[in-house]
């Protein structure tokens, strides 16, 4: 038999992962961060203990993350740089630990990880991810064989019962999805979305790179189910490490017997993936917008119906699922449906990926169950954000904000459809109190003004002018009439436009607007920025505790500073660009900005 979880074969993996080890974190994280130097220097060092390049194990604030397996001690050290991992080194040849660098024996050590629950992840960052032979040791490819042992309509069941949703936007039931393909005759495509474009989320990045794997059997166990022969991951070509890993994987499955034809040995089951690169364009993230991208086309989304299941891609039948649904199938045909449905809320099963990004300590990628609460994610994991508090922008620029009284609801579709949000892709961005709230609305009205296609009016000109009007509030430009045309526009668009990417857009302008009005007032009718982060309604004065030192003389970009040494210096606020390095550099603060 070609189908590798021979004896053999396990016993090898288990051997890897059980005896001494060192890991490195390799993930486009942990190399951004110096990872591959430590890499480097560790093979270098002549240690008698096998290296292991991983993937993210999630703790991106902590990369480069060194992972040593030791006389059956483990230890796990964090911001492994270049120029500490000698210290690493030495006690690892003294078989000691390092404690400037020591943060925990083991995951559940660190705050971290205390309330995740890693099924998803549980590879990520400690197999290698091109080892076949580690990932089947971690029980890999067990939900094949037993998909295996089901018909096609009782794997499509299981899925079903197990109560996963779709976690790549709207959640949608997976296996009702799956059953409104497989009756379809003829040529099917199955496509993984893995072209997550929003600002903040990463997460399907993470999964590709670090466990490769566990999407491809989800993958085939999924084409099993619904009766499909071609594969096709679409990602985006900014994704360099991630294409690259993929592409290895498929090629390891293939020569194992797990891609191509009689997969497993099952006489007629022929499955095997491409990978299809995308441009980068934030509306192929829209499925028949992909569609049309993976086609050779411009990215337009076009009406439905038809939906993708009764004309996709070439015209045939086309089932398309994200990164995390595909991945997670793999976990329910290995632990059965009744198990995985105990896990998470009533109505939303399971866990979820989220990355914790903006004014937070703890940034990176993190596994919860369905239903747990916001505030513990932000606070107990994501160690609270820099500053006070002030909201979290959930489901990216399609997503909506929840504020500070609204941070004790669930993580789970209804609860965060039901305060003007969404889970989205899974990103979250904290902002604290030094964020404008305006600002923020209007950073995200460019970035989706941006990559909307053109294709509707609606869209192309509703976004750019909801973001003209945004651009003249931070100005000190606005009027209340603006305010109540944002809230007119923005409906507007959100009801007239083609497709989701227009849809959701004013989404962060609706629930911003609504839930921090008076910052909206001060803006337009005072001409302030609470925050003072808007530089254009800033003004700075030198107050007449000057002592006259001319640092800010230095600093000022413009030359608009001017006064006698030792005497009270002016500001020619015809000169001032408003830019606050006078503020900065100011060592008697004696200047105001207000």
């Amino acid at each position: 038999m070609k189908f590798v979880t021979q004896i053999a074969d396990l016993q090898k993996g288990f051997s890897e992962l059980n005896n001494d080890r060192i890991t490195v974190g390799v993930g486009t994280c942990g190399l951004s961060a110096g990872a591959g130097l430590t890499l480097k220097k560790l093979q270098e060092a002549g240690l008698q203990i096998f290296i292991d390049p991983v993937g993210c194990v999630g703790m991106c604030y902590a990369e480069p993350i060194v992972m040593v397996r030791q006389n059956g001690v483990n230890s796990i050290y964090e911001k492994v740089t270049e120029d500490k991992v000698e210290k690493l080194i030495d006690a690892i040849r003294n078989n000691t630990i390092c404690q400037e660098l020591f943060i925990g024996h083991s995951l559940e050590d660190i705050d971290y990880y205390k309330k995740q629950r890693r099924l998803l992840m549980q590879n990520s960052g400690i197999i290698n991810p091109l080892n076949l032979n580690q990932y089947i040791a971690s029980s890999g490819y067990s939900g094949l064989t037993n998909a295996l042992k089901m018909t096609p309509q009782e794997v499509i069941e299981e899925v079903t019962k197990s109560g996963l949703r779709g976690r790549g936007g709207a959640g949608f039931s997976t296996g009702t999805k799956w059953s409104l393909i497989a009756p379809k005759p003829g040529k099917k495509y199955l496509v993984c979305n893995g072209d997550e474009g929003d600002p903040g989320a990463f997460m399907n990045r993470v999964t590709m790179e670090s466990d490769p794997f566990r999407l491809i059997e989800g993958m085939t166990i999924a084409a099993y189910a619904i009766g499909s022969q071609n594969g096709i991951i679409y990602t985006r070509a900014e994704y360099p490490l991630a294409i690259e890993t993929l592409e290895k994987a498929i090629v390891i499955a293939q020569q194992n017997g797990l891609l191509g034809n009689n997969i497993m040995d099952v006489d007629g089951f022929n499955f095997d993936i491409r990978i299809v690169r995308g441009s980068g364009a934030f509306v192929c993230g829209e499925e028949t917008a992909l569609m049309s991208s993976i086609m050779g086309n411009r990215g337009n989304p076009r009406f439905k119906p038809p939906y993708p299941a009764e004309k996709g891609i070439d015209g045939c039948s086309t089932n398309i699922n994200n990164v995390s649904t595909l991945s997670l199938v793999t976990n329910i045909l290995s632990m059965t449906a009744r198990e995985f449905a105990t896990i998470g809320s009533e109505k939303s099963k399971g866990t979820v990926l989220l990355c914790l990004t903006g004014k937070i300590h703890r940034t990176g990628v993190i596994e919860v169950p369905m239903g747990t609460p916001l505030r513990e994610v932000i606070f107990d994991i994501g160690g609270g954000t820099k500053g006070k508090f002030k909201a979290v922008q959930a489901g990216g620029p399609a997503g909506g904000c929840i504020s500070e009284k609204e941070i004790d609801i669930p993580i789970d579709y209804e609860s965060f459809n039901s305060v003007g949000a969404m889970i989205g892709s899974g990103g979250l961005v904290a902002i604290n109190d030094k964020t404008c709230i305006v600002d923020f609305a209007k950073f995200f009205m460019s970035f989706t003004k941006s990559e909307s296609c053109g294709k509707c009016t609606p869209c192309r000109e509703g976004t750019t002018r909801l973001h003209e009007m945004l651009e003249r509030i931070t100005k000190g430009l606005g009027t209340k009439k603006d305010m109540e045309l944002l809230k007119t526009l923005a409906v507007y668009v959100r009801e007239n436009s083609l497709c989701g990417l227009g849809q959701a857009a004013p989404n962060p302008i609706l629930s911003t607007i609504n839930k921090f009005p008076e910052e909206y007032l001060a803006h337009i009718e005072r001409k302030e920025c609470p925050t003072k982060a808007c530089k254009n309604l800033l003004h700075y004065m030198i107050l007449d505790n000057c002592t006259g030192c001319g640092n800010c003389v230095r600093h000022c970009p413009v030359n608009a500073i001017s006064g006698k040494l030792k005497e009270k210096h002016v500001i020619n606020q015809s000169l001032c660009v408003r830019c606050g390095a006078c503020f900065e550099a100011c060592a008697f603060e004696a200047i105001e900005r207000k």
